[in-house]
């Protein structure tokens, strides 16, 4: 009975552990109540070439599910876009699986989080060479000298808000055959910057969705971990840019989320991680850029996916007399 009671008393203290850890690689997330709806949030401006849009989720902590805002973020290595996480009904419970770095875009559950991300692929930009190219019709992007392009983007998708793949009044999509091949791919861990942005969104409890009740006050930043100053963009009081809701708020658990350590890593991790750069060098920004190697992904034009218009954004320029 002793030896009972100490192996019921030792996995509530890990249980108790577990639950602040990040939603990212590694930990198995599994809640019994649907997430929120996604909220409605206009994108900051691109602060710095080279950024690339993260979608806004909701991650799920000791007090229930809390909002990580939308962001612009420099990617481990330049040739690398950002596949998002998503919820997904599975084994009588939503189970996070965590986004990630690689080659190409990978399934996210078909959930529309919108600039860019329609639930399937990206349509915000492309990387040729050593530059990226944004397209101004899904990103707000403004700075100077900037490669950008002019796409309009046909969704096909049930426009909606609604967050989570499967189950009552979920997403049925599902994934398609080069996203499984896709899978196995070598990625890469969300930055430092990216966890350290999460960690901030945990630990401010108006991000938690019983206090803003789906309408968080800072739905969106210029950067990761900035949530102060003029750059934060709130939720928005009407629609979404992208689409309207056709889910609803589901009541909060009674009962605790699950959180299991994964001994291997996740399968759609494996094959390699690269090292991590020092993201607080203030030489980081300028050396993406401007050397090392740079995988290259083919520009949507050269994959038969239509012409584009194409420009480099110079604001001075263009304000000369022709």
């Amino acid at each position: 009975m002793c030896n009972r009671n100490f192996v019921i008393g030792f996995s509530i203290v890990l249980l108790t552990v577990a639950i602040p850890i990040s939603c990212f690689a590694g930990v198995f997330i599994s809640v019994t109540v649907a997430p929120p709806v996604l909220p409605a949030y206009a994108q900051p401006p691109c602060p710095v070439d080279g950024y690339i849009w993260t979608p806004g989720y909701w991650a799920y902590g000791p007090d229930g599910y809390y909002w990580v805002p939308g962001t612009w973020v420099m990617p481990p290595q330049p040739g690398l876009l950002w596949t998002p996480g998503y919820w997904a009904w599975g084994d009588d419970a939503y189970v996070w699986h965590a986004g990630y770095w690689g080659l190409h875009i990978g399934f996210y559950g078909g959930v529309n989080y919108g600039y860019g991300y329609f639930g399937s692929g990206y349509e915000g930009g492309y990387w040729r060479g050593q530059r990226f190219y944004y397209n101004r019709t899904v990103n707000n992007v403004t700075i100077t000298n900037v490669h950008i392009y002019n796409k309009t983007v046909i969704n096909n998708v049930t426009v909606n808000r609604v967050s989570y793949n499967g189950g009552p009044n979920g997403i049925r999509v599902r994934e398609t055959h080069d996203e499984r091949m896709w899978a196995h791919e070598r990625h890469f861990e969300p930055t430092e910057m990216q966890r350290e942005h999460e960690h901030g969104a945990r630990d401010n409890r108006d991000f938690l969705e019983s206090k803003n009740h789906g309408r968080p006050p800072i739905a969106a930043t210029a950067r990761p971990g900035e949530f102060h100053g003029p750059r934060i963009v709130p939720a928005n009081s009407n629609d979404a840019p992208y689409g309207h809701s056709e889910n609803h708020s589901v009541p909060r658990p009674t009962n605790s989320p699950q959180y299991y350590e994964r001994s291997e890593p996740r399968p759609e991790m494996q094959g390699g991680r690269g090292g991590q750069p020092d993201y607080k060098s203030p030489h980081y920004e300028d050396s993406m850029r401007h050397g090392g190697n740079r995988p290259e992904n083919r520009d949507p034009h050269e994959n038969g996916r239509g012409e584009e218009k194409h420009e480099r954004f110079d604001r001075d320029h263009d304000q000369k007399p022709h």
